[in-house]
């Protein structure tokens, strides 16, 4: 039994090695555009942390989550929270076919969502699957990056340990 235990903890220890990444990327560069079309860059949250969700409209997954992502982006906290989709890139809908879909998608009355088109932010911070999550320190440096779901609480939790 506690062999068993041993090799699973070894198992879980590997797997979150795996899907957390501290790297000291830069996100000051990117801009990306909402959708009336105002490019917004990552350089303007200089001096706050942000919370980055990449999703995209196939993903279940990421549907299923955009109602807790919109909670979180209403509360107050002492971060900001984007979400990004890349149209045309890794079978996402193109542009305009993104936003008309989107208008129809309820309860995401708060839902920051900014436009990638063609994923060079999505490949800036190889991002491999959806949703992804990614934190950015007040230097606009990304210093973590993880795949799957979080929760509110696991992603208000992640924040707090960034400077």
């Amino acid at each position: 039994m506690l062999k068993k235990f041993i090799m699973l903890l070894a198992i879980v220890a590997v797997l979150g090695a795996c899907s957390s990444s501290d790297t000291a990327s830069s996100a000051n560069d990117i801009a990306l555009q909402d959708f009336d079309g105002k490019t917004v860059s990552l350089a303007d949250y200089e001096g706050k942390k942000v919370y980055v969700k990449f999703w995209a409209s196939w993903c279940p997954i990421c549907l299923a989550g955009l109602d807790e992502v919109n909670i979180l982006a209403r509360e107050s906290t002492d971060f900001e929270v984007l979400t990004v989709v890349a149209p045309g890139y890794n079978n996402e809908k193109k542009h305009d076919d993104f936003i008309k879909w989107f208008k129809g998608v309820q309860n995401v009355d708060d839902l920051p969502v900014l436009l990638n088109d063609g994923g060079s932010l999505v490949q800036d911070f190889n991002v491999k699957g959806y949703p992804t999550s990614a934190f950015i320190d007040t230097k606009g440096k990304l210093v973590r990056s993880q795949p799957g779901h979080l929760s509110n609480k696991q992603i208000i939790d992640a924040m707090a340990q960034i400077n």
